[in-house]
């Protein structure tokens, strides 16, 4: 009687083996072999991390091998189980792999395809058309639509972890537990002292180092030492961690009557303010975002501001982005003056600290929050509704959505709250114009080799144009993104279908960089960056300043975070920089979703392009006191984790 060679590879991550029953049934294109129960007598079957090999006996050949079923019954209690793959080893010799990568949680059964990629048109019989069907079917009720918070994307509809599908849950739901988190930040950061110290004002600067005591940072420790200067302000525009805010000043808006003479003293071209517009030399970084936005009220004892500034910057004759003058609200009059470099020290300094305030909450909710968490999310629960666990675009984009519904689950639980907006044209594409924007060109790096992996991945399975339009699963994928996750908002710039491979590179490339580079970018620099509280401070305990002349160091100080908002702070920034354990960067790939040949050695191109990227930006950092490494491969997780 022909005999099936079926090994079953269990995950190594924590609790993976399961002591319940787990049951096989194979099924070919002549026939299926009857439910068989997975065994070895005196043997512990499916430990973590085990290989284990059985003996399925059928009556007569199945044929060619198309599904493959797991069953798993409770022994005594039910126990979960991680099952990684099956490999199915013919009568004739020949290996069929059965990518599997799922938890079998209570009396569940999983039927897996072989791990071939196909498009639905590669579908030849009823039997795995109606697989596929039923797979979307079974996944659209238990990945749904939510409405978190009016007017930003949709999310999973789950209110808390434990309520996601145990397949994108966290393999350890403590090591990602934000509250222990930030007591490991504490603790490590030795900081305990100061926690409960809220009204608490410090003394003077000096004092913040009270609590930087234990940081051993190359450029958290520049900050701290050069923070006050314009230089130092106007570089985070371009590589601090929310360098997206910069844009190219065209025409000075009326609400920001900046004139010649209040900055002439500080233009180096002999040139007017207007023919420096002109020249392309004025950029402009507008928080209008904030206006109107009510603050938080976490402590009633304790008033906090926000403010809706304005900053004009001037590309100077060394390339360095300064900053030219600072007006910290929307409404220009005698109450909301334009702050300048010629003002009085303090009055400059807080203007710039008020600004370095704003920007830190538009790249928590808007830059962070928004443009790769919440966005990441919606690619992820359309794609887990919409496309098959054998569409080559799951297989692709899978690894880049890894925790991502988990981590934004855990943060709607535990951190964050609503706010939101979109992307657009800044006009600080040319290095000729901004020669030192390490975030563009080591971005632009990436990107284009991202994009030209997707590029190989998209040729393999789509010989055409028409293979795109014609494939209704893809399709029914981005109009999911458009029309659901993003709720049709017009100022999405997503769109509702694709029509060419050229445009299922691009969406593609825009989901795994926006879940990958993109976030980390813009979220592991938050330690350099915020780390010294006066740099970013989250919260303004006074409220912006509505004349000039009246601003000392006292009164600065008592507008920064007391003592104990300072420390909450700092052990927040940390814990957000640290990775994972177990991170897994961009290009690492150990669960093969893809067995076919052509895919790996794009997968191994796809490394070697990287680490040359990764090299290219080591050389460029070498002896420079602020190195710019965000961007650099082997430092980007693959997907948003954190």
């Amino acid at each position: 009687m022909p005999s099936y060679t079926v090994t079953v590879a269990t995950g190594s991550q924590w609790f993976a083996g399961t002591d319940d029953y787990i049951y096989i049934t194979l099924v070919g294109t002549e026939g299926c072999s009857e439910r068989t129960l997975l065994d070895k007598p005196l043997y512990n079957d499916f430990e973590r991390g085990a290989v284990d090999s059985y003996d399925v006996t059928v009556g007569e050949n199945l044929g060619e091998m198309e599904l493959v079923k797991i069953e798993k019954k409770k022994y005594w209690v039910h126990d979960d189980w991680y099952c990684k793959y099956i490999t199915v080893k013919t009568p004739s010799g020949d290996y069929v792999e059965f990518p599997c990568f799922h938890w079998l949680v209570d009396d569940k059964e999983v039927v897996l395809r072989n791990g071939k990629a196909l498009l639905p048109k590669d579908d030849k019989t009823r039997l795995v058309k109606q697989h596929r069907h039923k797979e979307l079917e079974s996944r659209r009720k238990t990945y749904r639509w939510r409405e978190w918070q009016p007017g930003i994307p949709m999310s999973i509809d789950a209110n808390t972890h434990k309520e996601l599908p145990r397949d994108i849950q966290f393999d350890s739901e403590k090591g990602v537990d934000f509250i222990l988190n930030y007591s490991k930040a504490i603790e490590n950061l030795c900081v305990n002292q100061f926690m409960h110290m809220f009204q608490s004002s410090w003394n003077d600067f000096a004092d913040f180092e009270r609590i930087f005591v234990r940081i051993k940072n190359t450029i958290s420790e520049y900050v701290m030492q050069h923070w006050k200067e314009d230089f130092m302000f106007g570089y985070q525009y371009l590589n601090g961690c929310n360098p997206v805010m910069i844009q190219k000043c065209t025409k000075l808006p009326e609400k920001f009557p900046v004139t010649h003479d209040m900055v002439a003293d500080c233009l180096e071209r002999e040139m007017t303010l207007e023919e420096e517009i002109e020249a392309g030399n004025i950029y402009i970084a507008d928080y209008e975002l904030m206006e109107d936005i009510s603050p938080n009220s976490t402590d009633p004892c304790t008033l906090q501001y926000l403010a809706a500034p304005i900053c004009l910057l001037y590309n100077n004759s060394q390339s360095k982005i300064l900053p030219l003058a600072i007006q910290l609200g929307q409404t220009p009059g005698k109450d909301n003056p334009i702050f300048l470099p010629s003002d009085g020290q303090y009055d400059w300094m807080l203007a710039k600290i008020w600004v370095r305030s704003s920007d830190f909450h538009i790249h928590q909710t808007v830059t962070h929050l928004l443009r790769t968490h919440l966005v990441s999310e919606v690619f992820g629960v359309a794609m887990f509704r919409q496309l098959p666990a054998v569409h080559p675009a799951y297989k692709l984009l899978l690894p880049h959505i890894r925790f991502t519904i988990a981590i934004n689950t855990k943060a709607r639980e535990q951190l964050i709250c609503e706010f939101g907006i979109f992307d657009k044209a800044r006009g600080v594409d040319s290095p000729e114009d901004l020669p030192y924007y390490y975030y563009r060109d080591d971005g632009n790096r990436v990107w284009d080799v991202t994009k030209s992996f997707v590029w190989d991945v998209v040729c393999i399975y789509y010989d055409s144009d028409d293979t795109v339009q014609k494939d209704e699963e893809i399709q029914a994928f981005v109009k999911d993104v458009c029309s659901f996750g993003m709720q049709d908002f017009d100022c999405c710039g997503f769109p509702k279908s694709l029509k060419t491979r050229e445009e299922l590179t691009e969406y593609l490339t825009v989901i795994i960089f926006t879940s990958s580079a993109h976030h980390a970018a813009v979220n592991f620099g938050q330690y350099d960056w915020c780390s010294w509280i006066p740099n970013a401070p989250p919260t303004m305990r006074k409220p912006p300043p509505r004349q000039k002349g009246v601003v000392d160091v006292k009164f600065i100080i008592q507008s920064l975070p007391d003592r104990g908002r300072s420390c909450w702070h700092l052990g927040a920034v940390w814990a957000l920089s640290q990775f994972q354990e177990n991170e897994l960067f961009l290009g690492m790939y150990p669960d093969e979703h893809f067995i076919e040949k052509p895919v790996k050695e794009a997968m191994e191109s796809f490394r070697k392009r990287l680490a040359e990227v990764s090299s290219v930006i080591k050389i460029r950092n070498e002896g420079k006191k602020l190195p710019y490494y965000y961007f650099s491969p082997d430092r980007i997780p693959n997907s948003v984790a954190v």
